[in-house]
């Protein structure tokens, strides 16, 4: 069963910039570069027919282009942090394709998702790291800002089960444009 999820690329300038932040952090599981992206619908292991059915109806999306920058650093976990990101500006775009997205996934019979969606792009991974560390990290690098970018596609991304993160391989990718969508298959 493949696991599946649909998101968004990062111009190859803004990825050269985020690998700019990474530094001396114990315990952090640094995202590999070409692994960053923004997650739209995480969809999960899901068997050989559904990510067919999946595939289709993500491929009849019709959605625009999709303007983006990040901003900022954040981290999930509070007072136990387990993730560091860069925060997504997101606009009106962003949310009407992420909700497509969950849309498709409930079409082809998969559960909604249960979490709040909040656009960002995973940078590390942590485990047992104090607080304080993270905090003075972020206090560093915290007025990050990227170039901004137009995404033009999004594309749906398969990783290995139970990873917890890449290598991820692109599986489809649909073209965002105003008249029309559709898919073509991977890259």
């Amino acid at each position: 069963m493949p696991r599946l999820f649909a998101g968004l690329e990062i111009a190859e300038g803004v990825r050269q910039r985020l690998e700019a932040l990474r530094g001396e952090l114990a315990g952090a599981r640094w995202v590999a570069p070409e692994d960053y992206h923004i997650t739209l619908r995480f969809f999960g292991d899901v068997d050989g027919p559904t990510a067919d059915a999946l595939t289709a109806r993500l491929a009849a999306l019709r959605a625009r282009p999709v303007p983006m920058q990040l901003s900022g650093l954040g981290v999930f976990g509070g007072r136990r942090p387990r993730a560091l990101w860069a925060g997504v500006v997101a606009g009106p775009e962003l949310a009407a394709l992420q909700r497509a997205c969950e849309q498709a996934g409930r079409a082809a019979g998969l559960e909604p998702q249960s979490r709040k969606y909040t656009p960002h792009v995973t940078l590390a991974r942590f485990r047992n790291i104090r607080p304080g560390k993270v905090a003075a990290f972020i206090s560093a690098r915290g007025e990050f800002r990227s170039e901004p970018w137009i995404a033009e596609r999004f594309v749906l991304y398969s990783a290995r089960p139970h990873s917890g993160g890449g290598p991820y391989v692109i599986e489809a990718a649909f073209p965002l444009e105003t008249s029309g969508g559709g898919g073509d298959k991977g890259e």
